[in-house]
C-alpha cells in the first residue's frame, strides 16, 4: 500500500473498549474462538447495546446459529457469515442463512460480500455448514490412512499432486491444533456415526505440539515457515494407532498417490452429497464454487462435485462401499449418493429431476 492509502484505510478504524458507539452500528460481526457460551453472551450484548435494525453476524466455522442466538429475541437478523483463512487470499463469503433469518439480513449481506470484493454463496444451518462440513472428512480419512501404515508426508504429497495447494496434515497445522479439536468436538457431538475418532492430534496437543505456531505440529518449521518431516512423530502416531486398535495393512501401503487421494476426496463428495440431499446447499454448482474459492480444490478440475460426475457415482459408490467393509462407516455412502447411483443420475442432478425419474419408474 501507499503511505497515503496506508493512512486513510486506518482512519476509518475506531478502537473501542465498551458497546457505547454500537448504537449506531448498522451491522456487528462476532469473530471470536469457537466458544458457545461466549458467543451466546456477546450476541445477547449485542441485541442490547445495536438498534434493531442492525444485522448481527458472526464468523463461526462450525457452530450452528440457533445455538449462537438461542438467549436471544432477534433470529430474525441473526446471520452467519463464514470468511475463509487467509482471507487476503481466500475470496469465498459463505453466508449462512436459518429458516427465521429475514430475507432483507441475506440480501444486505450479499450486498456487503460483493462490495469487500468476496464470491458469496448462500447456505442453510447446520453445524459446519456447506463447506467446512463438505471438508471435516478431508483431514479424517488421512488420519485413518494414517492409523492404517500411511506416512503423513505421503498423504500430503499425494493431495498436492492431485492440485491442492497443501495436503491435510500441512492444513491443519497452518490453522492451529486447537481449531483442529474445537471443530472435531462439533462434528462428534452431532455426526457421531461417521466420525473417525483418531487420537493423533489429542496426543500431540498434550506435548504442545499445535502446528505451526509452536513450530512443531505434523511437520517442524523453522524460519519462514519452511516445513520439514519430523520424525518425533513416529511415537505418536504409534501411541494413536495402540488407542484405535488400527494396525498398518501392506496392500495399503502399496497403492499410488491417485489412490490415496481418491480415498482422501470420496468421503469428501460422500458428505457433500448430504449437504446436497438435506438442502443445506442449494444446488452443486454452489458447491464446486466453495470448494474452490473457500478449501483450495483444483479449479481445473471443475469443483468437487463436477470432478465427481466426471468419475461416475456408481464407481465412487462402489469404492466407498468396499472401503466400508474394510475399514469401518467412515466410508460408508449416504442415500442421496447411493439413489444417484442406483438411477445413473449425476451427483449435480437436481432433486426434481430425481423425482421425475421415480415417477417413471413407477408408470
Amino acid at each position: 500500500m501507499t503511505k497515503d492509502n496506508y493512512d486513510k484505510t486506518l482512519s476509518l478504524l475506531t478502537g473501542v473498549l465498551d458497546y457505547e458507539k454500537f448504537k449506531s452500528v448498522d451491522l456487528a460481526i462476532e469473530t471470536v474462538v469457537e466458544n458457545v457460551k461466549l458467543k451466546q453472551q456477546i450476541f445477547a450484548e449485542l441485541e442490547q447495546h445495536c438498534p434493531s435494525h442492525c444485522i448481527l453476524a458472526t464468523n463461526t466455522s462450525t457452530i450452528d446459529l440457533d445455538l449462537i442466538g438461542e438467549k436471544t429475541n432477534s433470529q430474525d437478523r441473526i446471520v452467519g457469515t463464514h470468511f475463509f483463512a487467509p482471507a487476503h487470499i481466500m475470496p469465498l463469503l459463505e453466508i449462512v442463512r436459518t429458516p427465521r433469518a429475514s430475507l432483507q439480513a441475506v440480501v444486505t449481506m450479499l450486498d456487503v460480500g460483493k462490495k469487500i470484493k468476496k464470491t458469496p454463496i448462500v447456505v442453510g444451518n447446520c453445524t459446519g455448514f456447506a463447506v467446512n462440513r463438505m471438508f471435516f472428512p478431508y483431514t479424517q480419512a488421512a488420519l485413518l490412512l494414517v492409523d492404517h501404515g500411511m506416512d503423513v508426508d505421503k498423504i500430503d504429497q499425494a493431495c498436492i499432486e492431485f492440485g491442492m495447494p497443501i495436503g491435510p496434515f500441512r492444513m491443519t497445522d497452518l490453522v492451529g491444533f486447537d481449531v483442529a479439536l474445537a471443530t472435531g468436538m462439533q462434528y462428534l457431538e452431532n455426526f457421531p456415526e461417521r466420525v473417525y475418532k483418531s487420537m493423533l492430534i489429542p496426543l500431540m496437543t498434550e506435548d504442545k505440539r499445535t502446528g505451526e505456531a509452536s513450530q512443531k505440529g505434523f511437520y517442524k518449521y523453522e524460519g519462514k515457515r519452511k516445513a520439514s518431516p519430523d520424525p518425533e512423530i513416529t511415537s505418536y502416531v504409534e501411541e494413536s494407532r495402540r488407542i484405535s486398535g488400527a494396525t498398518p495393512d501392506p496392500e495399503l501401503l502399496k497403492i499410488d498417490n491417485s489412490a490415496i487421494a481418491e480415498m482422501v476426496f470420496f468421503p469428501v463428495i460422500n458428505e457433500a452429497c448430504r449437504v446436497l440431499g438435506e438442502g443445506i446447499a442449494f444446488k452443486a454448482s454452489d458447491l464446486d464454487i466453495a470448494s474452490i474459492f473457500g478449501m483450495g480444490f483444483p479449479p481445473y478440475r471443475g469443483g468437487i462435485m463436477h470432478w465427481a460426475d466426471s468419475i461416475g457415482a456408481r464407481r465412487i459408490c462402489t469404492m466407498l462401499s468396499e472401503w466400508e467393509m474394510e475399514y469401518g462407516q467412515f466410508f460408508k455412502p449416504c442415500s442421496h449418493l447411493l439413489e444417484r447411483a442406483a438411477e445413473g443420475l449425476p451427483l449435480s442432478a437436481s432433486a426434481t429431476k430425481t423425482m421425475n425419474n421415480q415417477a417413471k419408474g413407477k408408470l
